[in-house]
């Protein structure tokens, strides 16, 4: 019965996600790209794909910001149709989505703002997926109370902001703290409302926002080290969500080292791994024993997120689809990078989504 009012509702949206996933790259597709000598062969490597001919009409020479852009914009317009096609609760789903990228496209502006810059030229730096109706308005606020007032005002962000923070707060030196203040309402005012979905969509999302609040909360804890930031701070800063909280919390909000972020997460099995042989530094992917601790998180992130597609009947499928889609884009841009600074030594060092 729950499947039938699913489908009644959602079904032929799942079925269109569910096409969308299945024409990600294959290893064979990437295997293709990596052996690409220019940038030439690889727009004719991907127009061979589900991409098809979404550079054919941008001068040569491409470059890798234009390959990157061109990619977000066809994530970005299957994501539209799906949302003008749903309905309730799929569609406060979806907008839920999108508050992440507004967060960090509010953040842009607001550096812009502080710095005295033109922040209508910042709208084109912005993330489609976070773009509002009411941004433009953003951009005559000439100073930050003016832009904290529009953001209280205009935006579907008020909330975060109006709890956690006050125009006084908005300085280059709390830029950081403000982001990571303004996820953690997010993040948890987002798992508040899948709690309210009907099986299983409420676990599969739960289980999914639980590693987004633990990676943030380790990250947080990472960056902190050698800063300003006291350790009160910082434990405020956690998410009061995810398989670490709260004594793994707590043991992250003490830690001093990279050791002691290790202990914290001892106790969740699948988060061991992240730190065996690892360093807090580096770059790229490849072999797993070598690749930086955010490829880790990446490639479980990866995992985490096709497991949702084994699943019917519930709404994780649309979160799953548009991360696998953004750590596919990342991995053409590094492809792309690569050739274009003729370093093919790590053309391979991205994360695969197979």
């Amino acid at each position: 019965m729950e499947a039938l009012f699913f489908n009644a509702d959602a079904g032929y949206l799942e079925g269109v996600v569910r096409g969308y996933k299945n024409a990600l790259l294959t290893t064979s597709n990437y295997n293709n790209l990596t052996q690409c000598e220019t940038l030439e062969d690889f727009r004719l490597q991907l127009s061979s794909t589900d991409y098809g001919g979404f550079l054919a009409n941008e001068p040569l020479p491409i470059s890798t910001a234009t390959i990157a852009d061109k990619a977000t914009e066809k994530l970005v317009s299957e994501f539209n149709y799906i949302r003008s096609n749903a309905v309730e609760p799929l569609s406060t789903f979806l907008d839920y989505m999108t508050y992440a990228y507004m967060i960090d496209n509010v953040i842009l502006l607001t550096l812009g703002t502080l710095h005295e810059r033109d922040t209508r030229e910042l709208l084109d730096r912005c993330h489609p997926l976070g773009v509002f109706d009411t941004m433009p308005a953003l951009c005559v606020a000439t100073n930050v109370e003016e832009l904290y007032q529009s953001v209280l005002v205009e935006t579907p962000l008020a909330p975060y902001f109006r709890d956690c923070l006050s125009a006084q707060d908005l300085d280059d030196l709390n830029i950081e703290i403000i982001r990571n203040t303004l996820y953690k309402s997010y993040l948890e005012d987002f798992h508040r409302f899948v709690q309210t979905l009907p099986s299983p969509t409420c676990e599969i999302m739960s289980r999914i926002l639980a590693f987004e609040a633990d990676r943030r909360s380790i990250n947080i804890t990472l960056n902190s080290f050698n800063t300003d930031l006291s350790k009160e701070r910082r434990a405020k800063l956690f998410p009061a969500i995810g398989r670490l909280y709260p004594e793994g919390n707590n043991v992250l909000a003490r830690a001093d080292d990279l050791d002691q972020v290790k202990v914290a997460c001892d106790g969740v099995m699948e988060y061991k791994g992240f730190f065996d042989g690892q360093s807090t530094n580096g770059s790229g992917g490849g072999d797993d024993s070598n690749s930086s601790l955010e490829d880790k998180f990446f490639r479980y992130d990866v995992n985490l997120n096709k497991n949702t597609f084994l699943q019917q009947f519930q709404y994780g499928v649309f979160y799953s689809f548009v991360k696998l889609k953004e750590q596919e884009i990342r991995s053409l841009t590094w492809i792309a990078e690569c050739i274009a600074q003729d370093a093919k030594d790590r053309i391979n060092d991205f994360v695969p989504l197979w």
